[in-house]
């Protein structure tokens, strides 16, 4: 049977972890590390200066789980290290309260989750949910149905556990609010680019201290075809495969151009 660890960064008693736990029980044996509080947008963050709590904790289901005052990473390593009853298998996190489309990815707990189970070599999936009313409200765990992610999600563990699947690559997972059809069409995505909107405003004074907020209005986005955001405004499910390849090879060739041109590359990159 396959073991799934199932993690988040909303924290351990989030109804969208409870939820997805439930979902993927029908394919396999769930086991839950996650952490004890919301730790939403501290992306890779690990903790290395001071040890890492952990308890068994019950969920509202009356089943058990690992509560740690620790990061989503340090939650995939604590399996990975061996606190459970045998290595998962594959690693799914979420579900978030609140999408993780485009530059976004980048900020979220949820995604580094699933991306430091690809790194451990493990098939990883991070699962996020549109939320139904007022985004400034989006932490209110009743204004979010996940019916139709918890269907969808289930399907994709097998596939992505078969040896034709890449290893390197997670499946980023983002659901509608209300899906356009019944049952939900799910579209394979590339991610699109945000449009912030963040201002520094001085908030005020404390002595020589001042105090600053530098996050301002909801972030918008590119309209391009054929991108995460595209499919959510039709009422699809996203599923984008990412990696964690950062080299820019054509780059590479570049950077090595310019720098024999002034003297300064290595022999090795001017053959």
């Amino acid at each position: 049977m396959t073991h799934i660890l199932v993690t988040n960064d909303d924290g351990v008693f989030s109804p969208g972890l409870l939820a997805l736990k439930c979902a993927l029980e029908a394919v396999g044996r769930v086991s839950v590390i996650a952490p004890d509080r919301n730790r939403s947008a501290i992306a890779r963050g690990i903790t290395i200066h001071t040890p890492l709590h952990i308890e068994q904790v019950e969920l509202e289901d009356g089943s058990l789980a690992y509560a740690t005052d620790g990061t989503p990473v340090d939650c995939v390593r604590f399996a990975m290290l061996g606190l459970l009853d045998g290595i998962p298998d594959v690693v799914v996190s979420g579900i978030n309260m609140g999408l993780n489309m485009g530059d976004d990815v980048t900020y979220s707990g949820t995604v580094a989750a699933a991306l430091e189970g690809v790194l451990l070599g493990w098939p990883a999936i991070a699962v996020s949910q549109q939320h139904m009313g007022d985004p400034d409200d989006q932490w209110d765990g009743r204004h979010y149905e996940f019916d139709a992610v918890c269907n969808f999600v289930p399907h994709l563990v097998p596939l992505i556990t078969q040896n034709r699947f890449p290893r390197n690559v997670l499946l980023n997972v983002n659901a509608p609010a209300r899906p356009a059809h019944d049952p939900p069409r799910a579209r394979v995505t590339r991610l699109g680019r945000r449009i912030y909107n963040d201002a520094l405003v001085l908030e005020g004074t404390d002595g020589p201290r001042r105090r600053y907020t530098i996050y301002g209005e909801r972030p918008g986005y590119h309209a391009q075809a054929g991108t995460d955001f595209a499919a959510l405004e039709v009422g699809e499910i996203s599923v984008s495969p990412l990696h964690f390849e950062l080299t820019d090879e054509q780059g590479m060739d570049a950077l090595s151009g310019l720098l024999e041109d002034h003297g300064l590359g290595h022999a090795e990159d001017q053959q």
